[in-house]
This record gives C-alpha cells, sequence and structure tokens, in this order.
C-alpha cells in the first residue's frame, strides 16, 4: 500500500479449493494485518473474497468479512453481514463471534446503547470475562466507568477457570477503564497484556500514549521501537522525538510526511485518526487536523478520536465544534476524563 512500508508477500494466484480453505487464508490475513500494522494484508484478503466464485457465503466466512469491513472502516457493510449471521446461523460459536463483533463495532461508533443491547445478548448466550468486558466497557464510556471497574476487577480476580485468552481480554479492558480514570493501574493491566502478547500493537499504542500523556518519553521510544512502520506506533514516537529533541526526530518525520502523502495520493488513507494527530502534533497545523479529526469522528467515536477532535477544535479555535462535542459528551454520560488537561 505505502512504498515505505516493506514488501509484504503476495497472495498466490491459485484460488482456495474451498470455503475453509478461504476462511482459514482470510482469518490468517487479518491477523496478519493485526499484528505487523500493515494495510496491505487486509487488501489481499479483500481480494480473496472479491475473486471467490461461491455464493452466498457461509456463517464462518460472512463473520470474517463482516471483521475485515470493520478494519477497512466500512461500517454498514460489516454490520449487514453480521445480522445476516444473528438472524439465520444455527452454529453458536458464529453467533457468538457475530455478536462480539457487532457490540465492538457499535461501540466503536459511539453507538452505546445498541452496542449495551448486544452485551447483554452475548451474556445470555456465552456468559463469563468476554460478555462482562463487553458490559463493563459501555457502562464505563456512559458515566459510570469506577463501577465498571469495580465488577470487572471482582469477576476477574474469581475467574480462576477461564481462559488465558478471556483473562487479557479483561486486562485490556481494565486498562482502559483505569485509563479513563486516570489511575495508574492502568500501565499494570497493559503490561500484562503485552507480556503474554507483545504483539497486541493495539495494547502497545494505548500504554506509549499513556506514558507520552505522562511525559514519560523514554518508556515511549522503547515500546515503539522496531514499530516505525505501525502508523499509530509511529505517530506516537514522532511525538516523543520531538518533545525530547531526539537527534533522529527528523529522520521519522520526514518518513511519516511522505507516508501520509502517498496514502493520500493513492486514495488508501486508511489511519486518518493518526494522520489528523501527526498534523496537530507533529506538524502544527492545526486547521488541516481539524478537518481530518472532523472527518475522522463522522464514523469512529472512541474516546481517543473524541479527544483528538476536542484538541483540534481547541487548537484551530473553533468553537462550534467544541460545542457540538461538549453536547454529544453529556447526552452519553462522559467527559473526556481520561485526559483532563486536554478538554478544558
Amino acid at each position: 500500500m505505502l512504498a515505505t512500508l516493506p514488501e509484504a508477500p503476495p497472495v498466490p494466484e491459485q484460488l482456495p479449493t474451498s470455503a475453509t480453505e478461504l476462511a482459514d487464508r482470510v482469518q490468517d490475513l487479518i491477523g496478519q494485518a493485526r499484528g505487523t500494522g500493515d494495510p496491505r494484508y487486509l487488501g489481499y484478503a479483500e481480494r480473496l473474497f472479491q475473486r471467490w466464485p461461491e455464493s452466498p457465503l457461509n456463517d464462518r466466512l460472512l463473520v470474517l468479512r463482516a471483521t475485515l469491513y470493520q478494519s477497512l472502516h466500512r461500517f454498514e457493510q460489516a454490520r449487514e453481514d453480521l445480522a445476516v449471521v444473528l438472524e439465520r446461523s444455527r452454529n453458536r460459536q458464529h453467533r457468538i463471534q457475530a455478536r462480539l463483533t457487532l457490540a465492538n463495532l457499535e461501540t466503536v461508533q459511539g453507538r452505546y446503547p445498541e452496542a449495551a443491547h448486544q452485551c447483554r445478548q452475548l451474556t445470555r448466550q456465552y456468559p463469563g470475562l468476554i460478555a462482562a468486558s463487553c458490559s463493563a466497557q459501555v457502562t464505563a464510556r456512559t458515566g459510570e466507568p469506577e463501577a465498571a471497574y469495580r465488577a470487572l476487577e471482582t469477576l476477574l480476580a474469581d475467574a480462576d477457570s477461564e481462559s488465558p485468552t478471556a483473562r487479557l481480554w479483561a486486562e485490556g479492558t481494565l486498562g482502559d477503564i483505569a485509563a479513563q480514570l486516570g489511575w495508574t493501574v492502568a500501565e499494570k493491566h497493559w503490561q500484562q497484556v503485552l507480556s503474554a502478547s507483545p504483539s497486541d500493537l493495539y495494547t502497545r499504542a494505548q500504554l506509549a500514549d499513556w506514558h507520552l500523556q505522562k511525559g514519560n518519553h523514554r518508556e515511549v521510544l522503547a515500546l515503539t521501537e522496531g514499530h516505525e512502520r505501525v502508523d499509530s506506533l509511529a505517530v506516537i514516537r514522532a511525538i516523543a522525538m520531538l518533545r525530547s529533541h531526539h537527534p533522529d526526530q527528523d529522520t521519522l518525520i520526514r518518513q511519516l510526511r511522505e507516508r501520509f502523502s502517498e496514502a493520500q495520493w493513492r486514495g488508501a488513507l486508511l489511519h486518518q485518526r493518526d494522520y489528523a494527530r501527526f498534523l496537530l502534533d507533529v506538524e502544527a497545523r492545526p486547521g488541516q487536523a481539524l478537518e481530518q479529526a472532523r472527518d475522522n469522528w463522522r464514523s469512529q467515536r472512541e474516546p481517543l478520536d473524541t479527544r483528538l477532535l476536542l484538541r483540534a477544535a481547541q487548537a484551530a479555535g473553533n468553537p462550534d465544534t467544541l460545542a457540538i462535542l461538549r453536547q454529544w459528551l453529556k447526552h452519553h454520560g462522559q467527559t473526556d476524563a481520561r485526559y483532563p488537561e486536554d478538554a478544558s
């Protein structure tokens, strides 16, 4: 996708010979995209779907395609595939995966009543730490973060029989909620996840960003070293370098500038939040940052998206956007409590 990225293995010309083989290959490509931060793997997976002659897709393939669409920020298409699975599937595992994916999608878009409904359904079908983490995240986002944290913390302490995956899911959720509350224990939770899963780029970025806000530039550089090709981590690293006057800052900033420029030229700018943050915190271009952050916020309303738009609107002196954001936060029982200094 980008000239600054390394060569990625091409998708074999030969199509899979069965739906199972296709699903295995797509799942592997999605995993490669998540583990490396290279969005071209998503493109390879999409091309496999486009070339697959069989129709309609089975339930597993629909869940995978929905996951792919969500990663490509095609949220309505993802929602449509998941709705089909939930309506027709008799396979418990497929229904659970579809429900969890839909809950996550609704949460990412800030559709909290819909997300809460999916979490409740998940709890009925698959009670345990994953369902509890789903509900805790929504509860935290809608005005009761401390209660959500305490409830999930208690469940995790008592859940000896849960799988390692479920326990890590809960640890990551506790880290996110603790960060929202401004509690330093967030670092401990995220470190637990990274110790078990160093390739978890989302958690790595969360922890690096936490240290960045605290001015711990040495920790930021350690966490992001070797991950310069991952947009979110590279931007965080560039900000830390800039703020600490690192001698290599110009090299990384130039690489990011070229990477984002080429992505725009190709019409393939997938990580709009990262580009907006680069414009705001590295390039000091608040007007353009506001434009990108506002466009990103139309479809993604995670706390980091909202916080970034708040900061861009403040820097650009745009009171109308600030008023809209604060009204939205108030409607959902939120304050931007994660980093209150940015929401003044």
